[in-house]
């Protein structure tokens, strides 16, 4: 995406006003910016500690919905194609609704969040998810279930979009970039405890009560969001204008380069991490011949690496060292480990052990390029942070719904197909950056303090 020399300028002067807390211009978004997070109409950005753990907490598990909704019920699904007298290809539909509608939704949800402020379409968002998953449970025959499915994921995407739009209306620069990081850690541990907790409820109930445990914990976040979360967008500063507006407000976001820089960033990210969720339990228990036991504690030792260096990004990286030598130093450590795991899985060498440190590094690159990549796209669009979240959510969950399906082209008899995914994804991460970013150009950086 080549840009002249005056664009280039533009760009830099745009990053200087983001820096210096003045609003962008329209030659970095192409429409005029009202005040970032701390500007006109609202009063200066709290700090973390005044958020408060509860808040923290209510926006972290929002943020968790998707991991939640996909992960809680896998070991259900055998006892789904019993228990509906379906197929197995029809109940895993239901993944597939679930992801779509995650996607989807999310257009739909942050735009409106931008329009309408957050407080409302959250609460209506997860009240509908509440009574969706609820129908899950009470759904009689596999058809009810993938409709079911698919309003999960388009309420439950409002939960998902509009929490970092709150972060980036409370926090500016490098305490949004920190925030995110500690929502990273609330929203990390769904994965790793969904699929446990799914299948110790399956001790004792159905699937149909995983689904209502699920619920229950939907209304649990509903009631404490009802009561926790305020309004952070203030009237003046909401978007009109419909449809048309927000079609204008996606062009200008694409069409800005540092932004797509940073959605493609976390696009191939989460891409190259989907590709080893969606691969691993094959590739333990089938390939290497590994017990269920030993793929929770590879998952949770892979899962470990992300939220660790995460954290550590958020609260030792980022306001001591540039944020795009952060980015780079996590894409490249993404794109090395992509190499070792292809040279892994076709020498043969090292067995289960190696492939699973090449994993670990490969997530803890994502933990270090994933939080500042993030942050910085938001802090690109202070005029509309609920449309541009809503961009990285979309793109994120429909490249995270393409990797399993090019791990699944090499079929499931060697691990060969995940590590080629995982180089893919991360070759195409680092390019994008490297390409897009140009992090070897000097710019004002709104993450160092």
């Amino acid at each position: 995406m080549p840009h002249s020399p005056e664009a280039t300028a533009a760009d830099s002067t745009a990053d200087a006003e983001i820096a210096a807390g003045t609003p962008a211009t329209t030659a970095t978004t192409g429409v005029p910016a009202t005040a970032p997070a701390a500007g006109r109409g609202r009063t200066a950005a709290p700090s973390a500690r005044e958020v408060g753990l509860l808040l923290t907490l209510v926006l972290g598990s929002l943020s968790a919905l998707a991991p939640l909704s996909m992960d809680m019920y896998l070991p259900s699904l055998p006892g789904i194609t019993t228990g509906l007298h379906t197929s197995d290809a029809l109940v895993q539909l239901t993944l597939t609704a679930c992801l779509v509608g995650l996607a989807l939704g999310q257009l739909v949800a942050g735009p409106l969040s931008d329009a309408l402020g957050r407080r409302r379409p959250l609460l209506i968002g997860m009240a509908c998810y509440t009574l969706a998953t609820a129908c899950c449970a009470l759904a009689g025959d596999v058809r009810v279930l993938i409709v079911c499915r698919v309003v999960q994921g388009l309420s439950g995407a409002a939960g998902i979009v509009i929490s970092r739009a709150v972060v980036r209306d409370l926090f500016d620069g490098l305490a949004a970039a920190r925030f995110a990081s500690t929502l990273m850690l609330v929203a990390g541990s769904a994965p790793l405890l969904a699929p446990i907790l799914g299948s110790q409820l399956l001790r004792f109930t159905s699937w149909r009560g995983v689904f209502g445990v699920l619920a229950a914990v939907a209304a649990v976040i509903l009631v404490t969001a009802a009561v926790l979360v305020q309004e952070t967008l203030p009237p003046a500063r909401r978007r009109r204008g419909g449809l048309p507006d927000t079609l204008r407000t996606v062009r200008s976001l694409l069409a800005d380069r540092l932004f797509s820089a940073y959605l493609l960033t976390v696009a191939f990210g989460f891409g190259a991490l989907f590709a080893f969720i969606a691969a691993s339990p094959y590739v333990v228990q089938d390939v290497y011949h590994g017990s269920p036991q030993r793929y929770s504690l590879l998952f949770a030792f892979v899962e470990a690496g992300l939220m660790g260096m995460s954290q550590v990004t958020g609260r030792r990286l980022l306001g001591r060292f540039a944020s795009h030598r952060v980015q780079l130093a996590g894409t490249s450590v993404m794109a090395l480990s992509g190499v070792v795991l292809v040279l892994l899985t076709t020498t043969h060498r090292g067995g289960l052990t190696a492939l699973t440190a090449g994993l670990f590094v490969m997530a803890a690159g994502l933990g270090v390029a994933s939080p500042p990549s993030s942050a910085l796209a938001l802090q690109r669009a202070p005029h509309a942070a609920g449309t541009a979240s809503a961009l990285l959510g979309t793109v994120q969950f429909l490249t995270g719904a393409i990797a399993p399906a090019l791990v699944g082209l090499g079929g499931h008899g060697s691990a060969l197909p995940m590590a080629t995914v995982i180089l893919g994804m991360a070759l195409a991460m680092l390019g994008s950056f490297v390409l897009l970013a140009r992090p070897w150009q000097a710019v004002d950086d709104p993450l160092r303090t």
